[in-house]
């Protein structure tokens, strides 16, 4: 029976990755992708991030911080682990290139590629999403003399780049197909959270709009840089870029806080809050198709006992027989399912057929 009991947050999260999705429960997390043959591949490790057990994880707005850091870490690491299944065969001429980088760090190499990749990144997305603004709006004090409205405009150009690169991504074919699954991601989230057991019908009846969303994150470091930026000021050209890159971590520390906020109550200012990365959201996911779900539910399931969540949570009790018949563990037979092939499958270039092989620009995306 089901108790009228009001939802949480059960505390698990992800990311869409090359045909298929990540989920992290605590510390252990689950990658399934769906294979080229159609089978459904699923590793479950255990991820313990940066500073683990230190006192630092638990201080509010400091936290923030090092489980930015993680989730970018963990998401690399599963995006390339996902992406091995769709790497053509290589040339021996690129092996023999890469030796001498095999040479210098060893068994680190991959690790040190890693840490190479995340940091250009970093040093990318500060360029463009808080320098940048900076120059452009910096620009603009030829015609506007009011230090306060130059300081809301850089605020506004920022949020509009950011805006844009969504909106340009989001209409790249190869990229419609990991926002589906970033859209499944969400679903099996929201079908658990709304006391729903983990099927395919139920988590295609969810919606793919979360509050805890990576988008909604992002689209909270925008706002809070405007406050920051608009109140703490400095006269030197020079101090004014090296005081926006050393609050790049207290903003993601604040941003933080307001989306664990998010996910863990529905007060009205907090949906309000919310709303713009919640609209943000329908570029940034998209419909799945039911194989894609089963991708999911099969992460889901790794890491995560969601039948003990309902039933501590909605006091939702699942009987032996109701499981058989309707909450049959999806994951279980997908696995092993392999990919059948119709006559019309081959036709048309837009059908999400399960195993299809993504182009390779889609590789290097990270949700």
């Amino acid at each position: 029976m089901k108790k009228k009991k009001c939802s949480r947050s059960c505390g698990i999260g992800g990311q869409a990755v090359l045909e298929g999705v990540m989920m992290k429960n605590k510390d252990m997390y689950a990658v399934a992708v769906r294979k080229p043959d159609g089978e459904i591949e699923v590793d479950r490790s255990e991820f313990r991030g940066i500073m683990h057990d230190s006192v630092l994880k638990k201080i509010p707005f400091v936290r923030g911080i090092f489980n930015f850091l993680d989730s970018m870490v963990l998401g690399m690491r599963t995006l390339t682990w996902s992406v091995s299944f769709f790497e053509e065969d290589t040339e021996v001429e690129p092996e023999k290139k890469s030796s001498l980088f095999q040479k210098i760090f060893g068994d680190k190499a991959e690790d040190v590629m890693m840490g190479l990749t995340m940091a250009f990144s970093l040093i990318l997305a500060v360029g463009i999403f808080m320098i940048l603004p900076y120059f452009i709006s910096d620009f603009l004090k030829v015609y506007i003399r009011n230090d306060s409205l130059t300081a809301i405009i850089e605020g506004l150009i920022r949020i509009v780049i950011f805006v844009l690169y969504v909106v340009m991504i989001s209409v790249m074919k190869d990229i419609r197909r990991l926002y589906q699954y970033h859209g499944a991601e969400h679903k099996c989230i929201n079908c658990i959270e709304r006391g729903r057991p983990l099927t395919v019908r139920n988590v295609m009846r969810s919606s793919r709009q979360h509050r805890r969303c990576g988008t909604s994150f992002l689209l909270f470091v925008m706002f809070v840089s405007v406050v920051l930026f608009f109140f703490i000021r400095v006269e030197n050209p020079v101090y004014r870029i090296v005081i926006r890159i050393l609050l790049v971590p207290v903003i993601a520390g604040i941003s933080y806080e307001i989306i664990r906020l998010a996910g863990s109550s529905n007060h009205i200012i907090v949906r309000i809050l919310s709303a713009p990365g919640m609209c943000l959201q329908k570029l940034t996911t998209k419909e799945p198709d039911e194989s894609m779900v089963e991708v999911a539910i099969a992460s889901v399931e790794a890491v995560f006992d969601w039948k003990g969540y309902l039933k501590d949570t909605f006091g939702y009790e699942i009987e032996d027989s109701e499981i058989t018949e309707k909450v049959t563990s999806v994951s279980q037979k997908a696995v092993k399912r392999k990919k059948k092939i119709s006559p019309d499958s081959e036709q048309g270039a837009e059908k999400n057929t399960p195993g299809e092989k993504p182009k390779k620009e889609s590789s290097g995306v990270d949700n």
